[in-house]
């Protein structure tokens, strides 16, 4: 994890370096960058990953999810930076077909927001619902950090404070939404219960009085 603070991914090489095992040890625990990432974000992520809302109440538990958890990203920054630029550099590569090594492969945080929001599927229905928990996905993650920080300079305050504005707002919607009636369906017009066509007016004649 002490190497995955520098900012970048380490080699499994310079983990049996640091970890005084040979390279054959170090390569059985993590054949590749893929297994090494994993484990490493997975250890530094665990106490996020089993934080479980207490609420009942589906609103209450997203908003929770947001408030204990997003401000410990920034304890876990560099290691989530280095599990974005693998995920990035992986599905390049293999859209290309060059990958050569097991592909990372991210999405933790969709059993999160599941997890958390769980008792809104009912409520919001299946559609609005769906919609809901890919536009939080979009806000919970270090994307929201690389964007807010990288590119606008913000202080983690402002991070976690545009997230939980992003969050507030997107459920805001999704509730609007489910209360919006449906619309009735239109009944079809009687055959021949048409509109009659406009009558052409005669040429010469002049136009009707106003």
């Amino acid at each position: 994890m002490a190497l995955v603070q520098r900012g970048r991914i380490p080699s499994v090489p310079e983990v049996a370096a640091k970890a005084r095992v040979s390279r054959a040890t170090a390569y059985r625990y993590f054949p590749s960058r893929s297994a090494l990432v994993t484990a490493v974000v997975g250890e530094a992520l665990a106490p996020v990953r089993r934080f479980d809302p207490r609420s009942s109440d589906g609103l209450q538990r997203v908003r929770e999810l947001f408030d204990k958890t997003f401000p410990l990203f920034k304890e876990f920054e560099p290691h989530m930076r280095a599990a974005l630029q693998l995920s990035l550099e992986h599905e390049s590569l293999e859209r290309m077909g060059l990958l050569e090594e097991e592909p990372y492969r991210r999405g933790h945080r969709r059993y999160m927001l599941h997890r958390a929001a769980a008792p809104l599927r009912e409520r919001l229905g299946e559609r609005t619902y769906e919609r809901l928990i890919k536009a939080l996905s979009l806000i919970y993650g270090i994307e929201s950090y690389v964007v807010l920080r990288d590119i606008w300079g913000s202080s983690y305050r402002d991070v976690e404070e545009v997230a939980r504005w992003m969050v507030d707002a997107l459920i805001e919607s999704a509730l609007r939404q489910a209360r919006k009636p449906a619309a009735p369906p239109t009944a079809p017009l009687p055959a021949g219960r048409g509109s009659p066509p406009a009558r052409r007016q005669r040429r010469g004649a002049s136009p009707p009085a106003r």
